[in-house]
């Protein structure tokens, strides 16, 4: 059997490892200690999952209108600069740092590692690989869930206030929540609930928290659905992109090469990604006449969320289950959001991300092998699985109301009317997507003169 809890590595979570009174401090680094071939997986996953963050913006980026294209893709591009700094300043020491396992120490971490002290040329645990290295892995996945909230903010908020918000919700929400899941001494992860690579932490956690954003927000002024998305390749290369870099944000929470269980979540992410992209290709065919390349690209996102969380705990069979069962289940979500309308989550990052990860979470207690329903009968697994998922959303929820609720009484979070209708880019950036039509200066008359009088060469 294989730790339930992958992606921590702290000794008092995993049964396969030594059980000491209290975690030890981290190792110092070594030759023998270092297994090269976890180190490579995981530094090449490091940089997969880091352009992710990048494919995201292209992805959001083709969707809206083609005046606000920059400001979108940049709400991605800089929470790679604030997300880092937080991450490294606190983040991961909130996240993963040995606070013990009850009382206050089930919630948050310390700040033993702030500044990421104590993990330069140090190792982390048993897991073979420098601390450095897990705390950089770990920081590629709090980069991208903070950009996933964007998708129900863009178009309207101001990007100073934007800017503000990543950095708090990186710290106050997704840093505890991380701890709760994968932390050590954190509660959901000692209850037993299952979440391979984030689909509690990651994905419920940021759509949630960009539904509950955009509500108080408050819808878009200036909206054209019927236009559609102004730029279809953006969106295509962007779910290329997600679709390439998941394979590290699934496979690399492994942490290893050696047990089989990265492979498994490598085919596991192909697999589900597939069988959801060809499911919600259906569904738009049967239900609008028409299969979209916008719908291959979404219905292949939808497929990655709902087998994040379970991505190493079920068969290669099996995921062709959870993308043919989550595509439906996140195109429902989406089409009743934008139907009741109550929220502008302008693109959908509740409809995929949250209703992803729920659905995720669900369906990992029902085919994950060591407990999960089909294989034992038993609703343990399942019910420890609905818990958790709807901690992190509760959690996401208040957490992010209070945050947003404060910044709007304190700071001006939507840009002017004239702005969002006029298109934020050049009023925001100073940039456009499209480029303006140069003027370059005539050539003086005198230049043309002798320009033409001299004789051409012949070759």
């Amino acid at each position: 059997q294989f730790c339930s809890k992958p992606q921590c590595q702290c000794y008092q979570c995993c049964s396969f490892f030594p059980q000491p009174a209290k975690a030890m401090a981290n190792p110092a680094l070594t030759e023998d200690a270092v297994n090269p071939g976890a180190v490579a997986w995981v530094l090449t996953s490091t940089a997969f999952v880091f352009l992710m963050t990048a494919g995201l913006g292209f992805f959001y980026g083709g969707l809206v209108r083609d005046t606000n294209i920059i400001n979108t893709m940049m709400m991605s591009v800089v929470s790679m600069g604030i997300v880092t700094l937080t991450w490294m300043v606190f983040g991961f020491s909130w996240a993963f740092g040995d606070n013990g396992s009850t009382g206050f120490g089930m919630f948050v971490g310390n700040f033993d590692y702030s500044l990421w002290m104590d993990l330069d040329m140090k190792m982390w645990g048993d897991s073979g690989l420098p601390a450095l290295v897990f705390a950089a892995f770990q920081m590629t996945f709090a980069i991208i869930s903070s950009a996933i909230i964007s998708g129900s903010l863009v178009e309207r908020m101001r990007f100073s206030a934007y800017c503000i918000m990543l950095a708090l919700w990186s710290l106050l929400i997704y840093a505890p929540l991380c701890h709760w899941v994968w932390g050590p001494g954190g509660w959901i992860g000692e209850m037993g609930a299952l979440d391979f690579a984030g689909g509690t932490v990651v994905h419920i956690s940021s759509g949630v928290s960009g539904l509950v954003a955009g509500g108080i927000l408050g819808p878009r002024r200036h909206v054209e659905k019927d236009l559609g998305p102004a730029n279809v390749p953006f969106v295509i290369l962007g779910g290329c992109l997600l679709w390439f870099g998941w394979l590290g944000f699934n496979g690399g929470s492994a942490l290893s090469v050696t047990d089989g269980v990265a492979a498994r979540a490598v085919a596991t992410t192909f697999v589900a990604s597939a069988s959801s992209m060809l499911t919600w290709l259906a569904l738009e065919r049967v239900l609008k006449g028409k299969s979209t390349s916008v719908g291959a690209s979404v219905g292949a996102v939808a497929g990655l969320v709902c087998i994040t969380p379970a991505a190493g705990f079920v068969t290669p069979g099996w995921s062709i289950a959870i993308g043919a069962l989550g595509a439906p289940w996140c195109f429902a979500t989406v089409e009743l959001m934008n139907k009741i309308n109550l929220v502008d989550d302008t693109l959908d990052a509740f409809g995929l991300h949250g209703s992803g990860g729920i659905a995720g979470a669900i369906l990992t207690g029902i085919f994950a092998v060591d407990g999960g329903l089909i294989y034992t009968g038993s609703f343990l697994l399942l019910g420890k699985q609905i818990a958790g998922a709807l901690a992190g959303v509760a959690f996401s929820a208040v957490g992010t109301a209070i945050i947003v609720g404060a910044m709007k009484l304190l700071l001006k979070l939507r840009i002017p009317e004239e702005q969002e209708v006029g298109g934020i880019d050049q009023h925001t950036h100073g940039e456009s997507y499209h480029s303006p039509v140069k003027q370059y200066p005539k050539a003086k008359s005198s230049d043309v003169s002798e320009s033409t009088e001299q004789p051409s060469e012949t070759v």
